[in-house]
């Protein structure tokens, strides 16, 4: 499976087992060009199969808020586990993305 999924006005981006400093230069260029090249207005992180994530994955997550939030558009975190949203929570990120709720696609 594709990495960057588009539909229709949503990315949805599959992320890795390892959403860490290795990956997310990669992950932030490709999401960042996609986000040029498309009328993209949604954002979704799909956390599937996410076991672990650091503070490089935060801060990917923080600047693709920034980025649409420029554009007028929405972040969606999809398919959280626990471990992940505890440590979503504990960066305080849900003061700008809405954790609570996953939305169907």
């Amino acid at each position: 499976m594709d990495m960057l999924e588009l539909k229709g006005v949503r990315l949805v981006i599959h992320l890795p087992a390892e959403l860490d400093h290795h990956c997310t230069e990669e992950l932030r260029r490709e999401v960042d060009r996609m986000i040029q090249e498309e009328p993209v207005s949604e954002l979704e992180f799909d956390f599937s199969d996410t076991l672990f994530m650091d503070s490089a994955g935060i801060g990917m997550l923080i600047g693709r808020y920034k980025l649409m939030r420029a554009l007028n558009g929405r972040i969606i975190v999809s398919h959280m586990s626990g471990q992940i949203h505890r440590v979503l929570t504990l960066s305080g990120i849900q003061k700008f993305i809405q954790l609570d709720k996953e939305e169907a696609v």
